[in-house]
Protein backbone atom coordinates (compact mmCIF):
# COMPACT_ATOMS: atom_id res chain seq x y z
CA UNK A 1 0.00 0.00 0.00
CA UNK A 2 1.29 3.56 -0.52
CA UNK A 3 1.56 6.53 1.75
CA UNK A 4 1.26 9.00 -1.34
CA UNK A 5 -1.16 9.09 -3.99
CA UNK A 6 1.55 10.15 -6.23
CA UNK A 7 3.33 6.56 -5.53
CA UNK A 8 0.48 5.09 -5.96
CA UNK A 9 -0.46 1.80 -8.75
CA UNK A 10 -3.05 0.79 -11.00
CA UNK A 11 -3.06 -2.31 -8.77
CA UNK A 12 -3.40 -0.33 -5.76
CA UNK A 13 -6.88 1.75 -6.80
CA UNK A 14 -8.28 -1.82 -8.11
CA UNK A 15 -7.98 -3.12 -4.69
CA UNK A 16 -9.08 0.26 -3.09
CA UNK A 17 -12.44 0.13 -5.35
CA UNK A 18 -12.98 -2.95 -4.64
CA UNK A 19 -12.59 -2.66 -0.80
CA UNK A 20 -15.26 1.06 -0.96
CA UNK A 21 -17.94 -1.84 -2.70
CA UNK A 22 -19.27 -2.82 0.55
CA UNK A 23 -20.05 0.94 1.39
CA UNK A 24 -21.37 1.72 -1.92
CA UNK A 25 -23.97 -1.05 -1.81
CA UNK A 26 -24.81 -0.23 1.53
CA UNK A 27 -26.21 3.29 0.17
CA UNK A 28 -29.73 2.01 0.95
CA UNK A 29 -29.74 1.44 4.43
CA UNK A 30 -27.76 4.79 5.16
CA UNK A 31 -30.77 6.41 3.27
CA UNK A 32 -33.43 4.35 5.52
CA UNK A 33 -31.01 4.93 8.76
CA UNK A 34 -30.85 8.86 7.60
CA UNK A 35 -34.83 9.00 7.36
CA UNK A 36 -35.55 7.18 10.82
CA UNK A 37 -33.05 9.80 12.35
CA UNK A 38 -35.89 12.87 11.09
CA UNK A 39 -38.14 11.16 13.50
CA UNK A 40 -35.96 13.28 16.39
CA UNK A 41 -36.16 16.80 14.51
CA UNK A 42 -39.57 18.19 14.98
CA UNK A 43 -37.69 21.77 14.68
CA UNK A 44 -41.17 23.50 15.96
CA UNK A 45 -43.44 21.91 13.33
CA UNK A 46 -46.94 20.19 13.89
CA UNK A 47 -44.77 16.79 13.13
CA UNK A 48 -41.17 15.31 13.49
CA UNK A 49 -39.39 15.35 10.38
CA UNK A 50 -39.65 11.54 9.40
CA UNK A 51 -43.81 12.10 9.45
CA UNK A 52 -43.69 15.26 7.14
CA UNK A 53 -41.50 13.32 4.92
CA UNK A 54 -43.54 10.49 4.99
CA UNK A 55 -47.11 12.16 4.33
CA UNK A 56 -45.04 14.22 1.18
CA UNK A 57 -43.98 10.74 -0.52
CA UNK A 58 -47.75 9.98 0.75
CA UNK A 59 -49.39 12.57 -0.73
CA UNK A 60 -47.22 11.89 -4.44
CA UNK A 61 -47.96 8.52 -4.30
CA UNK A 62 -51.89 8.73 -3.85
CA UNK A 63 -51.56 11.39 -6.75
CA UNK A 64 -50.35 8.91 -8.99
CA UNK A 65 -46.60 10.50 -9.20
CA UNK A 66 -43.70 8.56 -11.20
CA UNK A 67 -41.42 6.57 -8.66
CA UNK A 68 -39.23 9.98 -9.01
CA UNK A 69 -40.90 12.17 -7.76
CA UNK A 70 -42.51 9.49 -4.83
CA UNK A 71 -38.66 9.26 -3.72
CA UNK A 72 -37.70 12.98 -4.62
CA UNK A 73 -40.32 14.12 -1.86
CA UNK A 74 -39.58 11.14 0.45
CA UNK A 75 -35.59 12.26 1.09
CA UNK A 76 -36.39 15.82 0.69
CA UNK A 77 -35.21 16.84 4.26
CA UNK A 78 -32.63 13.85 4.95
CA UNK A 79 -29.96 16.78 4.79
CA UNK A 80 -31.08 18.21 7.91
CA UNK A 81 -29.45 14.95 10.06
CA UNK A 82 -26.76 16.89 9.23
CA UNK A 83 -27.84 20.58 9.62
CA UNK A 84 -30.88 22.52 8.76
CA UNK A 85 -29.33 24.85 7.45
CA UNK A 86 -28.32 24.02 3.57
CA UNK A 87 -30.74 21.17 4.31
CA UNK A 88 -31.05 21.05 0.27
CA UNK A 89 -27.95 21.30 -0.65
CA UNK A 90 -26.67 18.36 1.54
CA UNK A 91 -29.43 16.56 0.33
CA UNK A 92 -28.86 16.77 -3.18
CA UNK A 93 -24.80 15.98 -2.79
CA UNK A 94 -25.73 13.04 -1.09
CA UNK A 95 -28.08 11.12 -3.55
CA UNK A 96 -26.37 13.00 -6.66
CA UNK A 97 -24.84 9.68 -8.02
CA UNK A 98 -28.17 8.10 -7.85
CA UNK A 99 -30.79 10.39 -8.99
CA UNK A 100 -31.48 12.38 -12.31
CA UNK A 101 -30.42 15.62 -12.41
CA UNK A 102 -33.78 17.03 -12.40
CA UNK A 103 -33.84 16.03 -8.64
CA UNK A 104 -30.19 16.75 -7.79
CA UNK A 105 -31.68 20.38 -8.62
CA UNK A 106 -34.94 20.25 -6.97
CA UNK A 107 -33.35 18.88 -3.87
CA UNK A 108 -30.79 21.46 -4.43
CA UNK A 109 -32.91 24.68 -4.73
CA UNK A 110 -36.59 23.44 -2.81
CA UNK A 111 -36.04 25.97 0.04
CA UNK A 112 -35.88 29.21 -2.47
CA UNK A 113 -39.46 27.31 -4.36
CA UNK A 114 -41.20 26.79 -0.59
CA UNK A 115 -39.99 30.66 0.10
CA UNK A 116 -43.00 31.64 -1.53
CA UNK A 117 -45.25 30.38 1.48
CA UNK A 118 -43.55 31.97 4.37
CA UNK A 119 -40.55 33.92 3.48
CA UNK A 120 -42.02 37.28 3.52
CA UNK A 121 -42.43 36.37 7.78
CA UNK A 122 -38.69 36.27 7.74
CA UNK A 123 -37.81 39.34 5.76
CA UNK A 124 -37.15 37.84 3.10
CA UNK A 125 -38.30 38.24 -0.91
CA UNK A 126 -40.92 35.29 -1.61
CA UNK A 127 -40.48 35.27 -5.44
CA UNK A 128 -37.01 33.40 -5.48
CA UNK A 129 -38.58 30.56 -7.87
CA UNK A 130 -38.15 32.88 -10.65
CA UNK A 131 -34.50 32.46 -10.62
CA UNK A 132 -35.40 29.13 -11.71
CA UNK A 133 -38.22 29.47 -14.49
CA UNK A 134 -36.50 28.74 -17.46
CA UNK A 135 -34.62 25.36 -16.09
CA UNK A 136 -36.03 22.53 -17.41
CA UNK A 137 -37.01 20.90 -14.20
CA UNK A 138 -38.85 24.29 -12.72
CA UNK A 139 -42.78 22.91 -13.20
CA UNK A 140 -41.88 19.80 -11.29
CA UNK A 141 -40.21 21.62 -8.67
CA UNK A 142 -43.02 23.98 -8.28
CA UNK A 143 -45.69 20.43 -8.10
CA UNK A 144 -43.50 19.56 -5.46
CA UNK A 145 -43.55 22.11 -3.07
CA UNK A 146 -47.32 23.44 -3.70
CA UNK A 147 -48.97 19.97 -4.18
CA UNK A 148 -47.08 17.86 -1.64
CA UNK A 149 -44.25 18.98 0.46
CA UNK A 150 -45.83 22.72 2.02
CA UNK A 151 -49.04 20.64 3.10
CA UNK A 152 -47.64 17.74 4.98
CA UNK A 153 -47.77 19.06 8.32
CA UNK A 154 -50.70 17.94 9.56
CA UNK A 155 -50.45 15.24 12.59
CA UNK A 156 -54.11 14.23 11.70
CA UNK A 157 -53.07 13.08 8.25
CA UNK A 158 -52.58 8.59 7.35
CA UNK A 159 -49.11 8.17 5.74
CA UNK A 160 -48.07 5.31 4.42
CA UNK A 161 -45.33 3.76 6.30
CA UNK A 162 -41.32 3.96 5.82
CA UNK A 163 -41.41 0.30 5.68
CA UNK A 164 -43.90 0.43 2.29
CA UNK A 165 -41.32 2.90 0.67
CA UNK A 166 -38.24 0.48 1.62
CA UNK A 167 -38.53 -1.24 -2.00
CA UNK A 168 -38.25 1.93 -3.91
CA UNK A 169 -35.55 3.68 -1.45
CA UNK A 170 -33.49 -0.16 -2.09
CA UNK A 171 -34.14 0.19 -5.98
CA UNK A 172 -32.98 4.02 -6.09
CA UNK A 173 -30.00 3.40 -4.15
CA UNK A 174 -28.77 -0.36 -5.04
CA UNK A 175 -25.92 1.72 -7.63
CA UNK A 176 -25.09 4.63 -8.96
CA UNK A 177 -26.09 6.02 -12.05
CA UNK A 178 -23.40 8.27 -11.88
CA UNK A 179 -19.45 8.76 -11.64
CA UNK A 180 -18.74 11.95 -9.24
CA UNK A 181 -15.48 12.14 -7.38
Amino acid sequence: MFTRMDNSTKKDWEHIANEHMPHIQDMPNRIIKMLRELMYIRGGFAVHQLEHCLQTATLAKRDNADDEMILLCLIHDIGKVISVLGHGEIAAEIVKPYVSDDTYNILKYHQDFQGKHYYHYQGKPRDLRNKYKNEKWYDKCVKFTDEYDQIAFDPMYKSDTLESFIPLIRESFKSPTKIIN
